[in-house]
């Protein structure tokens, strides 16, 4: 008679992200397996937290999208720069890549071969893809309202301005964002959003949103208005 063991699947490790502070001189080492997402701000329920004065409480995320990982300003007060550059819109890194967050500096790189995988997991905070399971959040990380945190507690979720009269689920203090604005409905254990004709659009990862619909997935930015909120499944 036979019995079957479980196995436990490996995370497949691909980068690394590498924070120096400049106030102990300590390295501080994150491992991004494939299809992870790692929030960056001052606020410590970030994947990667940086308390530094110029660094938002929700500053940017690095998310896995297709083969490669993508860096989002969340619509911080001081920009997210790549090798210099100011990032307006998601933002493609590639090994070498110097990030700064107005002034404190991350470096990312690649993780080939397994001895280095074995040395950074040693070395870091690994930093792995969440499970599907239908559960979800909403993180406003810009204006009025930021660093709320909103969980997506019903099937179906409108999202609106906020006024006297509003009877939608999440209400924002933000007068760009229509009388209703979206709405997110839970399909299958994935969340999906609708743009309900407003004036100035829904954006995921700064791509319109039609009335079709966009599938949401951990990690994506979306924009009712001039309000920035970050998607956060599992």
């Amino acid at each position: 008679m036979s019995s079957r063991v479980a196995t436990y699947e490996q995370p497949i490790i691909l980068a690394r992200i590498v924070w120096q502070d400049p106030n102990t001189g300590r390295s501080h080492e994150f491992v991004l397996t494939e299809g992870a997402t790692a929030s960056i701000g001052r606020l410590e329920t970030n994947d990667i937290c940086i308390k530094e004065q110029h660094v938002s409480r929700q500053h940017a995320v690095i998310n896995y999208r297709d083969g490669v990982f993508m860096i989002t300003d969340l619509g911080s007060a001081n920009g997210v720069y790549v090798n210099g550059t100011r990032i307006t819109e998601p933002f493609p890194l590639v090994a070498g890549d110097e990030i700064r967050l107005y002034v404190p500096v991350m470096y990312f790189s690649a993780i080939i071969d397994e001895v280095e995988q074995r040395e950074a997991v040693r070395r870091g905070t690994l930093i792995t893809a969440t499970t599907n399971t239908g559960k979800g959040k909403l993180v406003i990380t810009n204006g009025a309202q930021e660093g709320h945190s909103i969980p997506l507690l019903l099937n179906s979720v409108t999202v609106g301005r906020a006024t006297s009269k509003a009877d939608w689920e999440i209400c924002l203090q933000d007068p760009s964002v229509s009388r209703p604005h979206a709405r997110l409905e839970l399909v299958d254990n994935v969340w999906v959003i609708y743009d309900l004709g407003s004036a100035n659009g829904t954006l995921v990862n700064n791509t319109p949103v039609t009335e079709k619909g966009r599938a949401l997935r951990d990690g994506d930015v979306i924009t009712f208005g001039q309000t920035v909120a970050l998607f956060r499944g599992g």
